[in-house]
């Protein structure tokens, strides 16, 4: 058996773009590109909370697995929240930072954390990354957002996995928005209707800006628009300004930017990523107040792009019961828990086994206020 050399590097520049990107899932999030800009741009590194310690695994010379990792000092950005479990443990005379996160910061989206062409190599991952963090006393390793499969692969090596929830539409062949409305009941149909028709009543126009059709003078008025969303969601912003010119430099083409003009200015504008089979939707923000542009931009237009292009659904980001109404359903979202203290993991285990099961009833339960016809 060929031996597996394990590598941690602090930076995502330490490794060639080819070789990362060769074996992820063109999900644009983690990608070689995008884990830069965030580097390069200051977002996460030194003084951030968020520091670059992605490992890989070579086996004879060449990289055969791979994963985004950080070492973590807080529990901002994340998404997936264990403030309550710091708590716990810190109350318990331990101390539950650093703990090392496999993720994309600040981007609660799914899709594969154990970059590898051989689903095998995902255990090794997984194993390389508690030996890191015993080494380097960080109290545990939580993998977030990653695929039903990780999760019941690093499951089977005593990770305790954990279900949360979002709100995805998915594209069941509609050929326009038309097509997907006659699959909503009567009520919910007109309503979405008139609450279209109220949102392009603001006064100016709504366009989609991707690949060189972006310009510079786009990213300012989105920083705007980002700012004030961020100072009034999260205090401060975790994005830098700097974090927008390196995607027009490297990612124009992963980004659809739906900008919402009036009297030529730029008032509103959502922000979205392209992957292989599925928009992303990521940040909004506006500098005028104007009835359902929010949902129009966010959801409506975003759903619009995904049946023009074929794409198999809207991912539009964490928590917001109110996506429910305009046919975004609810589906389960996964990581992947490893504490070194076993006392607390077997803590953890015993609550998660329960939030697990109260987590399929919710499901379950949103799913019945869709807006579905039902039958």
């Amino acid at each position: 058996m060929s031996t597996l050399t394990l590598s941690t590097h602090s930076g995502i520049a330490a490794i060639p773009a080819h070789v990362w990107d060769g074996l992820g899932d063109g999900n644009p999030f983690t990608s070689h590109r995008f884990l830069l800009a965030l580097e390069e741009s200051g977002s996460v590194g030194r003084g951030t909370g968020w520091q670059p310690l992605h490992v890989t695994l070579e086996e004879g010379g060449t990289v055969v697995a791979a994963a985004p990792l950080y070492a973590k000092s807080h529990s901002q950005g994340e998404y997936i929240f264990d403030h309550a479990w710091a708590e716990a443990y810190q109350r318990a005379g331990g101390r539950y930072y650093p703990k090392l996160q496999a993720a994309v910061p600040f981007t609660p989206v799914t899709g594969a954390r154990l970059l590898a062409r051989d689903p095998a190599m995902r255990q090794s991952l997984l194993a390389g990354m508690t030996q890191v963090a015993e080494k380097g006393g960080a109290s545990g390793v939580h993998v977030t957002f990653c695929t039903e499969d990780e999760a019941g692969q690093g499951a089977e090596m005593g990770f305790l996995p954990r279900v949360t929830q979002q709100f995805h539409w998915l594209n069941r062949g509609y050929g326009s928005f038309e097509d997907f409305l006659g699959a909503l009941s009567s009520r919910k149909r007109k309503d979405l209707r008139k609450e279209r028709a109220r949102a392009k009543d603001f006064g100016g126009t709504i366009r989609h800006l991707t690949g060189d059709d972006l310009k510079p003078h786009h990213w300012d008025a989105f920083w705007a628009f980002y700012q004030d969303t961020g100072s009034r969601k999260w205090g401060r912003p975790y994005l830098t300004r700097a974090f927008f010119d390196c995607l027009h430099q490297t990612m124009r083409d992963d980004i659809l930017l739906v900008l919402a003009e009036r009297d030529g200015r730029p008032v509103a504008g959502a922000l979205n990523f392209l992957g292989p089979d599925a928009i992303y939707g990521r940040y909004w923000g506006c500098v005028e107040d104007h009835p359902f542009l929010h949902f129009e931009l966010c959801y409506h237009q975003a759903i619009d792009h995904a049946i023009a292009h074929g794409l198999s659904r809207v991912e539009a980001g964490a928590q917001g019961e109110h996506k429910l109404a305009r046919g975004y359903e609810p589906v389960a979202t996964h990581s992947l828990h490893w504490v070194g203290d076993e006392g607390f993991q077997r803590a953890l285990a015993d609550y998660l086994d329960r939030e697990r099961e109260a987590m399929g009833e919710e499901i379950e339960a949103l799913a019945d206020f869709t807006p579905f016809r039902r039958g």
